[in-house]
């Protein structure tokens, strides 16, 4: 790897193609250090690097900056000192107890980063249009159905963006409830009503989409291995992506599904079909500790992931497909071949069978029209045709 000085510049980030955000410069006891830092929703934020130059733990260190920064992570500015620096019993320091307590620590870092970023965007916006006064400056006792109705609509345009409010505020109501230390006799969220829209999801991949992508990507390629990890463990990509030598037991891939590990902490173990295993034996490049690796011989993050698997399905010219909705396809097949819900459930790592639901409840409806579909064509139409000749 190059010297700092070939990669970075003391001004502004570097254009480098390994470390483009990243920036020299010193602290405020005059001692050299490495940022990363880039514009994100118009305001410019960073993250300290301090991991020694050169090594490969600096290199995850970037790329894990740069996947924070990007999911709406650590902010600069006045909007997150006013929300750090909240009076006490307003909304934003209640925010700030939220976010800072086992409930919050215990879900999964990408969770976090979400959450946080959502309310920590309600908390920012004013009381009401043209105050000066924000949401998080507001007591907390006071916030009623009628502010998060408000806090809602600013999002209609995007129905799911704005119902991610009202959840993740919801959810932090909830926890303060639940301690007689806030003082809190209901959750203000609980008469606002989700809006309701259509929506599938992400696209669902056909089986012609699958052939499409293996005749691009055959085995052997690190893009088949994550298709493989996938498909057939029905993983999601933020754990395909951390699967490693370290899983493999007797056959099997055993690992704690990161999504889920606040709420159920034991192992998923799942078989290791033989087209995984041929993918994991024959792909060249494969890491110690896990299975995938990017081109610099480090292993993903997430953003980074995803990016990859964007690249991967555009090459096999697959614009609508994505990582998630491999996993959607897997759920489908296994639906319609008869999969029990709790067969599905320990497949696909779900807590609850709502998700199930939605898979086995449309190939069942595919099922009973198909059969329905037969009935109506078993009728004899002749005794109509005959009726409609004579008149």
């Amino acid at each position: 790897m190059a010297g700092p000085d070939q990669q970075v510049c003391v001004e502004g980030p570097a254009v480098t193609k390994d470390f483009r955000y990243l920036v020299r410069d010193k602290d405020r006891h005059g001692r050299p250090r490495f940022l990363v830092r880039m514009p994100v929703g118009g305001s410019r934020r960073k993250i300290t690097i301090t991991a020694p130059y050169g090594t490969p733990e600096f290199a995850r260190a970037y790329l894990d900056a740069v996947e924070t920064l990007v999911s709406g992570g650590p902010r600069t500015g006045a909007g997150k000192a006013r929300i750090e620096r909240a009076a006490p019993a307003t909304l934003g320091w209640l925010a700030a107890q939220y976010f800072g307590s086992v409930e919050f620590q215990n879900l999964d870092r990408t969770s976090q980063r979400t959450r946080r970023a959502v309310i920590e965007q309600c908390l920012r916006e004013p009381l009401k249009p043209g105050s000066k006064l924000t949401m998080a400056q507001v007591p907390y006792l006071r916030i009623d159905a009628n502010h998060m109705l408000l806090i809602r609509d600013r999002r209609r345009d995007k129905p799911g963006a704005a119902n991610n409010r009202l959840k993740y505020m919801s959810a932090m109501f909830g926890w303060a409830i639940e301690r007689a230390v806030y003082k809190l006799g209901a959750n203000p969220c609980r008469d606002v009503k989700a809006i309701r829209y259509a929506s599938s999801g992400y696209y669902t991949w056909t089986i012609a989409d699958v052939r499409q992508y293996v005749e691009r990507h055959p085995v052997g390629t690190m893009a088949y291995l994550a298709f493989a990890l996938m498909l057939f463990l029905g993983a999601r990509r933020g754990d395909a992506i951390r699967l490693g030598p370290r899983n493999v037991r007797d056959g099997t891939m055993a690992y704690v599904p990161r999504k889920t590990a606040h709420i159920r902490p034991e192992e998923s173990v799942k078989p290791i079909l033989r087209p995984l295993a041929d993918a994991i034996s024959q792909t060249l490049g494969t890491g110690l500790r896990t299975f995938l690796m990017t081109g610099h011989g480090q292993p993903f993050t997430d953003a980074g992931f995803g990016n990859k698997m964007r690249e991967w399905c555009d090459q096999a010219g697959l614009p609508e497909c994505s990582a998630h909705g491999l996993k959607k396809i897997a759920a489908t097949i296994c639906a319609e071949m008869g999969a029990t819900d709790r067969q599905m459930m320990a497949l696909f790592d779900w807590h609850s069978e709502k998700m199930v639901k939605k898979y086995t409840g449309a190939a069942r409806n595919r099922l009973l029209a198909a059969e329905a579909a037969k009935l109506l064509g078993s009728l004899s139409w002749a005794p109509i045709e005959n009726k409609a000749e004579a008149g």
